[in-house]
């Protein structure tokens, strides 16, 4: 229920502790853990090594990730193996959803190649900075990440939508503090939420995730951020919306969360949340302090178990189905 950093492009003693002794569920390479193509693949192939388990005599791969959206975030960007990507806005201003599904194949197969299984894109939100949407409009960013969701599927990697419930609306990046969006429900619907909902409504659950942001949202939750919150990921994503995928967070290690809380209760307090995977990219120590926080939960019972084995079913049943369909 842990999906961490590892810290260059070879592996520590500090990664290997991760991968073998503590049983992280996944990790996320960034530009400094990539040097090219070749050196990447057999980084990912001594990742899967290290930390697959074996259950029932079935391998359970690890979630190796990556975030690969295009245009200002992308990774190995001059040495990517279909050149540059371009930024979601950029696709999105041709007006072709064809060209999304067509580069999201594109970076799929090469993602696949490498030994990665997920992609921590196409961006649901509208408008953001960084061109990093396909648009301002609810139904034509609906209509793109649609087509994105489609080439990574016929690719085999697993998608993820980000960030909800929408960050379109947010005047600080969350990578430096926490800032809310003051907008109601009635008016998310109608917006932020769109792209959101259709593809909830549509696509398979077990080929995707959701990222939940860290930004709040005081209409819906008067006290917690959205990736603590019970009434945005419990009540709302799994509730209302009817999702069953899983639920992971963005980076805990950002100044919206971390600013905030400690490490040890952020973790706790997403799990509790709803959340079925707690995302901490960068620090060893951050790495542990959430999983000690998670550890001493489970034991005082602050933590059911049974809700520990409800996620753990579904991260299961997904890395299976990525299984079956590599092989």
């Amino acid at each position: 229920m842990m999906l961490v950093g590892i810290s260059g492009n070879r592996l520590k003693a500090e990664d290997k502790d991760l991968l073998a002794q503590k049983h992280v569920g996944g990790v996320i390479l960034f530009d400094w853990n990539m040097k090219n193509p070749k050196q990447v693949t057999k980084l990912n192939k001594q990742v899967q090594e290290r930390g697959a388990l074996t259950i029932n005599q079935q391998s359970i791969p690890l979630f190796i990730a990556v975030d690969e959206e295009g245009g200002y975030v992308a990774r190995m960007c001059d040495k990517w193996p279909d050149g540059k990507i371009p930024s979601q806005e950029t696709i999105g201003l041709t007006g072709n959803p064809q060209l999304a599904k067509e580069w999201s194949k594109k970076v799929g197969r090469s993602l696949k190649t490498m030994g990665f299984n997920l992609n921590f894109a196409p961006v649901a939100d509208l408008g953001m900075p960084s061109e990093r949407s396909y648009s301002k409009d609810s139904s034509k960013v609906t209509n793109f990440v649609d087509a994105a969701m489609d080439g990574y599927a016929e690719e085999k990697i697993i998608s993820c939508l980000k960030h909800f419930p929408g960050i379109g609306k947010a005047v600080v990046d969350s990578h430096i503090d926490g800032s809310a969006i003051n907008a109601n429900l009635e008016t998310l619907e109608k917006d932020d939420l769109i792209p959101f909902t259709k593809m909830i409504a549509t696509k398979d659950h077990i080929g995707f995730m959701v990222m939940i942001s860290h930004l709040s949202y005081p209409a819906l939750d008067t006290e917690n951020p959205s990736s603590l919150s019970k009434n945005i990921i419990t009540d709302l994503l799994k509730g209302k919306l009817k999702y069953q995928g899983l639920v992971i967070t963005d980076d805990l290690e950002m100044g919206a969360v971390a600013k905030h809380y400690s490490f040890e209760e952020m973790g706790v307090r997403a799990i509790k949340a709803g959340v079925d995977i707690a995302l901490v990219c960068h620090e060893y120590k951050h790495i542990l302090a959430v999983r000690e926080g998670l550890l001493k939960a489970v034991r005082a019972g602050e933590i059911s178990e049974a809700g520990i084995d409800e996620s753990v079913k579904k991260i299961l049943k997904t890395k299976l189905t990525i299984l079956q369909a590599i092989n």
